[in-house]
């Protein structure tokens, strides 16, 4: 079997369609040698090389210009998947192309732009909405993250409950609760010391950055100094509605200065030794299609406060505690546990590494390459 994917975020590992992409094919060249993968994507995308040598690399320059990411997926990649005759081509984000000349999977992580309309942009971008949504009904099998975006799905696009399957993320890299020699190094490079409440993540406003600072003066007033909040992640380029500047929070919240941390841009190799300096994990999102800094955090064996909203509960499940994403004074009693009751932060520990093993990306492998089977007969 000859399977075509689309590369565009081949490069792009701090984005989530990267990652997805990188760890998936990772397994499935693994898994199943006998079957031969393609990606195509544009050269500057290619980064010069392909990772590994089974994966075959068939560069598709993209045009120029604002529409030219819309041609290159719309016409030129359905094409390509011909030229390289493919038995499918996998698209891994919510692109389906209008037209569909092999079959043609694509992997929707989230409808965020349909959900919540500040997400939608300006004019470009409600056409691509319209285009991608319009395009999903045509022919294409769908995958999601969790069963809440496929429900959302469901409810949204045009398309058979038989034509949309939800198959789980997971986690790669170096995560996981064992010490690591350099994280003392990573740690003291970014600043912070073990004992730390973390969030690490987005900054726009469905993640709910409000309630993190609002959360932490209650456990502050509790713990005094013994408190420290670390808010890692590239920080807004400006303060608006839409991405509001933690910084500006954080001083109109009374946090005393030390006692909140600013990492900014964390690379993907510093990841675990800040994850594993954490005594809680804090991610009160509104929404998320599945969420996959909490399950880092449960990799690592650190306890996670959160939302009980959207896809969090599969996730999260016992390795943490979830409460309404607008109950600030639930999420400041469940983190306060967490740091001055100890055998309660034993058992939810020992339950984040039993949850984050229930996800895996030989799991999410085994099962898209299912699919590819299914829809190649």
């Amino acid at each position: 079997m000859r399977i075509a994917l689309s590369g565009w975020f081949w490069n792009q590992l701090a984005t989530g369609s990267g990652q997805y992409l990188h760890y998936l094919v990772e397994q499935l060249l693994k898994l199943f040698p006998e079957s031969e993968f393609i990606l195509i994507a544009p050269p500057d995308r290619l980064s010069g090389q392909v990772a590994w040598a089974d994966l075959r690399a068939h560069p598709l320059p993209a045009p120029p210009g604002p529409g030219g990411k819309v041609w290159w997926e719309q016409v030129l990649l359905p094409r390509a998947a011909c030229v390289v005759q493919a038995d499918l081509l996998h698209v891994p984000y919510w692109a389906p192309p209008w037209w569909n000349p092999r079959p043609t999977l694509v992997t929707v992580h989230d409808l965020i732009p349909l959900l919540l309309p500040a997400y939608r942009g300006g004019l470009l971008g409600h056409l691509y909405t319209a285009l991608v949504r319009a395009a999903s009904a045509r022919g294409a099998y769908l995958l999601t993250d969790s069963e809440c975006s496929r429900r959302d799905i469901l409810q949204q696009l045009r398309v058979r409950p038989a034509e949309v399957q939800a198959i789980p993320l997971a986690v790669g890299g170096d995560y996981g609760p064992a010490p690591h020699p350099d994280d003392e190094s990573i740690r003291r490079k970014l600043g912070v010391k073990p004992g730390y409440l973390l969030y690490l993540g987005g900054f726009d406003r469905r993640k709910n950055l409000q309630a993190v600072f609002n959360a932490f003066v209650g456990v502050y007033r509790r713990l005094g100094a013994e408190a420290r909040l670390v808010v890692a992640g590239r920080l807004p380029a400006a303060d608006t509605a839409f991405t509001p500047d933690p910084r500006r929070l954080w001083r109109e919240s009374g946090i005393p200065e030390g006692a909140v941390r600013f990492t900014g841009f964390v690379a993907e190799t510093d990841k675990a030794a800040l994850y594993r300096g954490a005594r809680v994990f804090l991610f009160p999102s509104y929404y998320e299609g599945f969420g996959l800094p909490p399950l880092e955090a449960l990799t690592c064996g650190i306890p996670v406060v959160g939302s009980n909203a959207a896809s969090l509960p599969a996730v999260v499940g016992a390795g943490g505690s979830l409460v309404s994403p607008t109950d600030v004074e639930g999420l400041t009693e469940a983190v306060l546990r967490l740091f001055t009751d100890e055998a309660c932060y034993r058992q939810k520990r020992q339950a984040a590494l039993q949850q984050a093993a229930r996800f895996s990306w030989e799991q999410t492998a085994t099962e898209t390459f299912a699919v590819y089977q299914k829809l190649v007969r």
